[in-house]
């Protein structure tokens, strides 16, 4: 029998009848449209040679193509003598005993993962542990109202983090659509709010692009006093590399080589920005050559860091600092929308090529490119890392002298905090 016969226009101009009519996608898929305009994905299988009918959900809601991975998954359990009827009432029977939207979220995520890289699915997990679990999370899924979304999506805002606000109400989207097909929910809150939201600012990461302005930003940090010591060094090594803030945050003690007069920070390829296939290469590990201050601020984190492995450890066991712990530490600090973590890489780039324009350097931008990890071109020649080593050496400590010139030594952090504790 052919399969997927329909189309999503085909779908959507179906119209209802004096009887319920069915159109037939194949594999035993079929959307029914009943008399009342109701659509409706539903699935006609045999198993242990009975017929048996399974419904999805709605349509639109679940689309064609997720319609036709349900019966793609049934077919699977119906071939692993699992009759997928059985798995969906045992499903309806946890909801009624009140299964919660965090334990749906993490079934979701459970599954959503296999497709994932793993460190963008510890983002996405960490985003709903740190967003949305604490707000709603506790509640049978039923029960979760769009003004209950809204208000978690709304404490997002209030941080000035709109573009996250979104891509959590995605992520929470993506759960309820996820439960309807299993039966777990009915409706989508996350959806009907979509259009409360505050809009994201096109993605703009604000930054200061002055010396003077940078040196202000690192003293108002390190005078925040509710936060961990942990996080100032975080953002000291963030601000001295210009790495991306996920890359701080997952750093690990065993990727820094400290000793000796070429100290490094050997980043693996799978934590970078990269395409799938490149991240499992080691030929892309990326390599930070670390001035003085950068390592006088990973030899202060590891002695205040109490995780064996990671060098900016979170509250919660076995996991690092989360993505929105640096971004509340700029709101401290008194710098909303005027610079946000990520926008050290604006920074670092504006005032070091303004510098190689003044001195008659102009080969500098390349090498400056390169540091940023940016890719043009030819991947080899970008990634040519012994090449333009001691130049990015030079630049990275000229950067550390002009951005650090009055800073307080981490190490200076580290005591202050033992004595206020």
């Amino acid at each position: 029998m052919k399969s997927n016969l329909l189309t999503d226009r085909v779908c959507a101009a179906a119209k209802a009848g004096a009887r319920e009519q069915r159109l037939f996608d194949g594999g035993g898929l079929y959307l029914a449209v009943l008399p009342s305009g109701t659509k409706s994905w539903r699935l006609k299988y045999r198993f242990a040679g009975r017929e048996k009918k399974l419904v999805f959900g709605p349509y639109p809601l679940l689309s064609l193509k997720q319609a036709r991975d349900r019966r793609d998954e049934a077919k699977r359990e119906i071939l692993l003598g699992i009759d997928p009827g059985a798995t969906r009432k045992a499903a309806l029977l946890a909801v009624k005993l009140g299964e919660t939207f965090e334990q749906i979220g993490r079934s979701w995520h459970e599954q959503k993962k296999r497709k994932l890289s793993p460190r963008y699915a510890e983002h996405i997990l960490s985003r709903l542990e740190m967003n949305v679990f604490p707000y709603f999370g506790s509640m049978p899924i039923r029960d979760v109202t769009p003004p209950l979304v809204l208000d978690a999506m709304r404490r997002i805002e209030a941080r000035g983090a709109h573009t996250m606000a979104h891509e959590v109400r995605g992520h929470v989207s993506e759960v309820f659509v996820w439960a309807i097909a299993q039966g777990l929910a009915e409706t989508d809150p996350a959806a009907i709010i979509r259009k409360a939201l505050a809009p994201s600012g096109g993605g703009r990461r604000p930054a200061l692009l002055k010396i003077e302005e940078c040196r202000a930003l690192i003293t108002a940090i390190d005078q925040v006093k509710q936060a961990a010591t942990s996080t100032k060094l975080a953002s000291r090594l963030l601000a001295l590399t210009a790495v991306r803030p996920g890359v701080v945050r997952l750093a690990e003690r065993e990727e820094f080589d400290l000793d000796g007069r070429l100290p490094l920070w050997r980043i693996p390829a799978a934590k970078m920005k990269l395409s799938q296939a490149r991240k499992a290469d080691a030929t892309f590990d990326f390599v930070v050559p670390l001035s003085r201050q950068a390592v006088a601020t990973v030899k202060a984190a590891m002695a205040a860091s109490w995780h064996k492995t990671f060098l900016f450890p979170g509250e919660k066991p076995l996991k690092p600092i989360s993505d929105s712990t640096l971004s509340q530490l700029y709101l401290d600090a008194g710098y909303r929308d005027r610079h946000v973590p990520h926008g050290w890489r604006a920074s670092f780039s504006t005032i070091m090529n303004e510098r190689a324009a003044v001195e008659g350097r102009e080969g500098d931008r390349a090498i400056i490119d390169l540091m940023l990890a940016h890719m043009k071109g030819d991947v080899e020649a970008a990634y040519n890392r012994a090449s333009y080593m001691p130049r990015r050496r030079e630049l990275a400590q000229q950067w550390a002298n002009l951005l650090l010139k009055e800073a307080v030594p981490p190490a200076g952090l580290v005591k202050e905090r033992r004595r206020k504790a």
